[in-house]
């Protein structure tokens, strides 16, 4: 049998090792490249992204108030109160303007005046976790909901409109029966008082 010198196995070995040249990485061609897809790639998805996230926000300020009004509804029937959700003038009164976006008081109303007339009264003062550019109004002539005691809302329905730019997002609408209900918008509509 012959056998290969060992010279010539460790030559082969150094050879193989020699095919490849210089330093690892990449050339400043190929960086060049990755950087103006991945550039082009965030300026395709960061608007789009803004605005899941824009939406993310109109959806769970509708929720938010959807079960603040239930759960004034719910209270007046367990205490048989009349309970009431206004608008909040951020100093534990209610604004009679129709504006929600500051945020809203739940409070029980028992001489039926919608303020609360101690600090007692109020049972939660929720601040709007609203982005500057979200407003949240309420119908001309029904700035605030009042539940009696058996858990009807009396007078006409109220709608509180979510918008952003006078563009109608969604709304929490409250019937004299006294259910709420919320819904989005479907396409571009004016967000009208």
């Amino acid at each position: 049998m012959h056998r290969m010198p060992a010279t010539t196995s460790a030559k082969h070995t150094r050879g193989s090792q020699s095919r490849f040249h210089g330093p690892g990485g990449f050339s400043l061609l190929e960086a060049l490249v990755v950087m103006a897809i991945s550039a082009i790639g965030l300026a395709i998805g960061v608007p789009s992204y803004r605005s899941m996230i824009e939406n993310q926000r109109a959806s769970s300020t509708m929720h938010l108030l959807t079960a603040y009004m239930a759960s004034a509804r719910s209270t007046a029937i367990s205490y048989r109160i009349p309970t009431v959700v206004c608008p909040s003038n951020r100093g534990g009164g209610c604004r009679m303007d129709g504006d929600w976006s500051q945020g809203w008081l739940m409070f029980f109303d028992a001489d039926g005046n919608r303020q609360p007339d101690a600090r007692e009264d109020i049972l939660r003062d929720e601040n709007a976790p609203l982005h500057p550019s979200l407003r949240l109004v309420s119908s001309s002539g029904r700035p605030q909901l009042r539940y009696l005691p058996d858990g009807r809302s009396a007078g006409s329905n109220i709608s509180v409109r979510l918008c952003r730019d006078d563009v109608l997002l969604g709304q929490v609408i409250v019937n004299n029966v006294g259910r709420v209900r919320s819904e989005k918008a479907s396409g571009s509509k004016p967000c009208m008082p």
